[in-house]
């Protein structure tokens, strides 16, 4: 499965849950523009210090769930946000960042409980409905890949199982989930009446028939081997790129590729590898990508996730790939669907 529900927190699109009364928005809104800036730390001892004085504000405890899923700290996340649903049981946010949080650890059976009370709270609230879609999908997916652990030669779960992968666009198992906020200037009643907004691709294609003739499901193999061999490249790429591993990073551009400010080739690797090798720290994400194939050219469009000590950005990003010597390389690169 492709990366179909989001584990990392979109700063560069962050913004606040309003759970609680506006007289106290400037917090809230200070708060919001540490993160933006990466801050991560410096947010925290805000939020701390606004709930030193109101211990019970839920908006500052909602941000404090979300700083501490930032930093890795999903246990304490975990019980903020769980805390949370106690006292606000009306609001689904919280319910929906205890299933980003379960499902990030393999919990799926927990993300389904929690995202099905989120729904219950809101029957309208989107991201849930679209992440529980997406742990169905997990679900369905380790359920395809235990029966032919069992019985190899399985050609209907192996059908099943591309189509689901086909899906969701993971082939790699990992899951991400869509982790909830709404607008700081939002009225109050915005946190239980309108879904939180995150900018990610949905998958357009609903799921095919599972029950498809076993003569009709070649052409789909052969297809979704080069669509797999092009995931994998940019999958290796975004690895290599947050490994700092620069020489197989570059190894990933086509030499014809097209520089972005027209400059030569060697001069734009320089540059890559001095920006790439000075950071102290780099995240690179690939998700909701979508994969056309036309021969030996191919084009991957995805939500990039790049996260390092001082910046994190959330964005599209289009790969025009060609296949030379047998090996995929990106011929073209830019941001944007």
């Amino acid at each position: 499965m492709r990366h179909i529900l989001k584990n990392v927190l979109t700063l560069s699109t962050l913004t606040l849950l309003l759970m609680s009364a506006t007289v106290y928005a400037d917090d809230a809104a200070d708060v919001g523009k540490l993160l933006r800036a990466g801050q991560i730390n410096e947010a925290m001892q805000k939020v701390d210090a606004a709930l030193a004085q109101r211990p019970k504000d839920a908006q500052m405890r909602f941000l404090k769930g979300l700083i501490l899923t930032e930093q890795g700290k999903s246990a304490e996340a975990i019980t903020v946000f769980t805390k949370l649903t106690d006292d606000y049981p009306e609001l689904p946010e919280p319910y929906n960042n205890l299933a980003v949080l379960y499902a990030s650890s393999g919990q799926y059976d927990k993300a389904r409980a929690a995202l099905e009370m989120a729904i219950r709270t809101n029957p309208t609230y989107g991201t849930a409905h679209e992440n529980l879609g997406d742990v169905y999908a997990k679900l369905a997916s380790q359920a395809y890949d235990k029966a032919l652990q069992l019985d190899s030669g399985n050609s209907t779960a192996k059908l099943k199982l591309t189509l689901v992968r086909n899906l969701v666009g993971n082939t790699t198992g990992g899951t991400n989930p869509k982790i909830a906020a709404a607008p700081a200037t939002a009225p109050p009643q915005a946190a239980a009446t309108k879904p939180a907004t995150v900018a990610a691709a949905k998958p357009e294609a609903e799921t095919p028939k599972a029950e498809k003739p076993a003569a009709k499901a070649a052409p789909v193999q052969v297809a979704d081997r080069d669509e797999e061999e092009v995931l994998k490249a940019v999958e290796n790429w975004a690895k290599a790129w947050s490994n700092k591993d620069t020489s197989a990073y570059l190894g990933y551009y086509a030499k014809d590729f097209q520089t972005p400010k027209g400059e030569s080739h060697k001069a734009w690797a320089e540059e890559r590898r001095l920006r790439i090798e000075g950071k102290g720290r780099i995240n690179v994400k690939i998700e909701a990508a979508k994969i056309n194939v036309d021969g030996n050219t191919a084009t991957a469009k995805f939500r990039q996730i790049y996260t390092s000590d001082q910046l994190t950005a959330n964005s599209r990003k289009t790969l025009n790939m060609i296949k030379q010597d047998g090996k995929w390389q990106i011929k073209q690169e830019r941001a944007g669907s």
